[in-house]
């Protein structure tokens, strides 16, 4: 889990890893409230497994990745 635990807030950072989808998604270190509000406004993304299993993320992701 250490290369998890620098990517999280201070305050998260020894949830177990089983718990991490649940957390806000602002416990992501550099996603601030307002981020998260903005997140949720437009993709309805409360948590960390919301903002993983975005389809429009992963879409995203996949596009960047190919085209490397």
């Amino acid at each position: 889990m250490s290369g998890i635990k620098d990517k999280l807030d201070k305050a998260h950072e020894n949830t177990p890893l089983d718990e991490l989808a649940a957390l806000p998604v602002a416990s992501l270190q550099g996603v601030s409230d307002s981020d998260a509000e903005h997140l949720k406004a437009a993709f309805n993304i409360t948590t960390i497994g919301d903002l993983g299993r975005n389809k429009h993320f992963l879409w995203a992701h996949a596009i960047a990745a190919l085209a490397d």
